[in-house]
């Protein structure tokens, strides 16, 4: 019996520590930019492994410099009321699990589960989770989104955000979209333009390359007019009188 209370103690001192772990890194990025995410670094070794030239394309835009229409493009893809909640969506959480529970007993325990997620939520993930998808790391990815709700500023976390999601194989953040996609500047970006961006987000690969869309359900030109008729019903900071837009759906 000893071994197994030695077991356990270990297991939860590496949990603490890894908790702890998660609040310094946090901590630091209310003034410094995050240099990389767990997913950018995974997806680099798929594309590059060993090589030190690589086309894994990033870099950093301050928010005040990103188009208005970009951020509100990007809130109607993802998370419309991403300034009015405190990083959990319950009801969109509620319906992808029982989404979850459905497709279990229907199919195998190699379904893939479905989020629900916020923009937090999405951050948490990509700063620091692998892209396995099972209840641990989901329940991972609960604490760590609050701990960047209790630290950081919506502000702050929707900086973090445009400037480090995928948008496209090896396209990280705003600034390389808008460079690739439209040889501009994150601020330069139109109505037009920045729907087209915010609709590649749920499949940015597939919106890059047609190769990776054998798995990607979602019809991009029917997404993007979804957006641009949405853009000016969301709210960009706190408190807003704005209404919220209606969930896409896909």
């Amino acid at each position: 019996m000893r071994w197994l209370t030695y077991l356990v103690k270990c297991l939860l001192c590496g949990f603490v520590a890894m908790q702890i772990y998660f609040v310094i890194q946090i901590a630091l990025w209310i003034g410094l930019n995050p240099a990389s995410t767990a997913f950018q670094r995974a997806e680099r070794w798929r594309l590059c492994s060993w090589h030190w030239s690589c086309p894994v394309y990033s870099e950093w835009t301050p928010y005040d410099k990103i188009s208005n229409n970009l951020k509100r493009a990007v809130l109607v893809s993802e998370d419309d009321i991403f300034f009015q909640h405190n990083g959990f969506r319950f009801e969109d959480m509620k319906k992808a699990w029982e989404k979850n529970q459905q497709r279990t007993q229907v199919g195998s325990s190699r379904t893939a589960l479905r989020g629900g997620s916020t923009i937090t939520q999405q951050l948490a993930k990509n700063l620091f989770l692998s892209s396995e998808q099972n209840y641990l790391r989901k329940g991972q990815e609960l604490i760590i989104t609050e701990l960047l709700e209790l630290t950081l500023s919506k502000q702050r976390l929707f900086e973090i955000y445009l400037n480090s999601v995928e948008w496209g194989e090896g396209i990280f953040g705003i600034g390389s979209a808008a460079h690739y996609y439209y040889a501009s500047t994150p601020a330069a970006l139109d109505r037009d333009h920045a729907a087209a961006l915010a609709s590649a987000l749920p499949a940015p690969k597939c919106f890059d390359k047609p190769q990776y869309c054998r798995k990607a359900n979602i019809h991009f030109p029917t997404r993007q007019e979804f957006i641009l008729e949405n853009m000016d019903r969301v709210a960009l900071a706190p408190y807003s009188s704005a209404k919220s837009s209606k969930s896409i759906k896909q």
